[in-house]
């Protein structure tokens, strides 16, 4: 709970989450509502009503429910400008402001492209819900975007406070810290996070949000000047390389094989 908002994460397909934000008057928006059941299912047993539905980015996993969605609770639709979106009608660029008066908050739309050309997040103090460019302890693949793309994305991200809570879209954390512990064995912020999300997954709970501060310790996606992730990039790459972009797509052509 924040400022009365409540952050609910509702599960949808193998791994993707849905994010629904509920103002205490009963308001509720949804971010990436992939499939139109969750988001139905939640609304219905709390009695409130969707207010407004914000997007990512194109993929069907992220917006396919939302015609179902607004066939029963007609609402705005807020997404990528950049991206053809069936419903969407409150197109974003960046730097735009979002303002949810029935939630009584505000976002402000960051362009975060590299997983898709025009993927954006929304970001507001103390949080930021950023689709499928950052995971916990990973980042998105460059379906549409060049490594140059996705750092830059990332490096806007990591200059974010470090307490913002991040909320992305997929439970990928486990798989993710097998690989940053590949990375950087020697880190002892990754062995105790393996620890915490084997806990929290135990008991059947998410694994994010989790806060830039962890991200930052664990995930070696944001951590291409650390000395480890450096050296294990020129181990990939079988020579020198200090450049942030050259490590950088290194460690994600690593991860794609891994």
């Amino acid at each position: 709970m924040m400022n009365s908002l409540e952050i609910v994460a509702l599960p949808a397909f193998a791994d993707n989450y849905i994010w629904a934000l509920r103002a205490r008057g009963g308001a509720v928006a949804v971010v990436d509502p992939g499939d139109a059941a969750p988001v139905l299912a939640y609304l219905a047993a709390t009695g409130t009503q969707l207010a407004a539905i914000l997007v990512t980015h194109h993929h069907a996993d992220h917006c396919g429910g939302i015609d179902d969605l607004l066939a029963r609770h007609p609402a705005p639709v807020y997404g990528p400008a950049l991206e053809a979106i069936d419903g969407v009608d409150r197109p974003l660029a960046d730097g735009d402001q979002v303002a949810l008066a029935g939630l009584g908050i505000e976002f402000e739309v960051l362009a975060v492209p590299g997983h898709t050309r025009g993927h954006i997040a929304y970001y507001r103090r103390g949080m930021l819900f950023c689709g499928d460019t950052l995971f916990g302890a990973g980042c998105g693949r460059l379906f549409e975007g060049t490594a140059a793309t996705m750092h830059a994305s990332l490096a806007r991200i990591r200059a974010l406070p470090a307490d913002t809570q991040i909320y992305c879209a997929h439970e990928y954390t486990q798989a993710n810290l097998r690989f940053a512990a590949a990375v950087e064995p020697d880190n002892a912020a990754i062995r105790d996070r393996v620890a915490d999300t084997a806990q929290l997954r135990a008991a059947g709970r998410p694994s994010v949000p989790s806060t830039l501060a962890v991200e930052a310790a664990t995930n070696p996606f944001l951590r291409w000047d650390a000395p480890a992730v450096i050296a294990a990039a020129q181990a990939q790459l079988g020579r020198p390389a200090t450049d942030p972009i050259e490590i950088f797509a290194a460690v994600r052509e690593w991860k794609n094989r891994f």
